[in-house]
């Protein structure tokens, strides 16, 4: 329903607001396929906690006076995931306005960006996760593998989306 009122308004419906909605959308998918391959596969030691969950962790504590409780931590770990997911396929389909078509090489290499982006560099030094010289190969490679496919995942959907709201 969403996109066939994206589709049928000839206001909205140009190249960057048709792009930035199949971004988000791919990248909300993108997020999903990223969770569940975490849910399985340990990309943290058992006693070492997210950086989503210490955002909004420390976020609930400021606001509500008290942390998030034990039995709430996955959802509120997915209330960071998913926006940070949908943010970043928005700004990966916008830089993809002027491109057709479905690149899976271009997915790999947001993935991959938003990988070294994320852990390797910024959530290392603000302090929100382990150095990665200090995170066990086997889980840096499960964190790597979620990550090259929510870039998949995001430029299959964004295209798929994308295609659909063109016709």
């Amino acid at each position: 329903m969403f996109l066939d009122t994206i589709k049928n308004n000839k206001t909205i419906n140009n190249t960057t607001t048709r792009s930035v909605v199949a971004g988000a959308i791919g990248g909300l998918a993108g997020g999903a396929v990223k969770s569940l391959v975490e849910y399985f596969l340990p990309v943290r030691k058992a006693e070492n906690r997210s950086a989503q969950l210490k955002i909004i962790d420390d976020l609930s504590t400021k606001i509500t006076g008290t942390p998030i409780s034990v039995q709430n931590e996955e959802l509120a770990e997915q209330l960071v995931n998913f926006p940070v997911g949908v943010s970043v396929g928005a700004a990966y389909g916008y830089g993809k306005k002027n491109k057709e078509g479905l690149n899976i090489a271009e997915g790999i290499i947001m993935g991959t960006s938003t990988w070294i982006s994320t852990h390797q560099t910024s959530l290392p030094l603000m302090g929100l996760k382990d150095k990665p010289t200090d995170v066990p190969m086997k889980m840096q490679a499960n964190e790597f593998i979620a990550h090259l496919l929510f870039g998949i995942t995001t430029e299959l959907v964004r295209n798929k989306v994308n295609q659909t709201l063109k016709k």
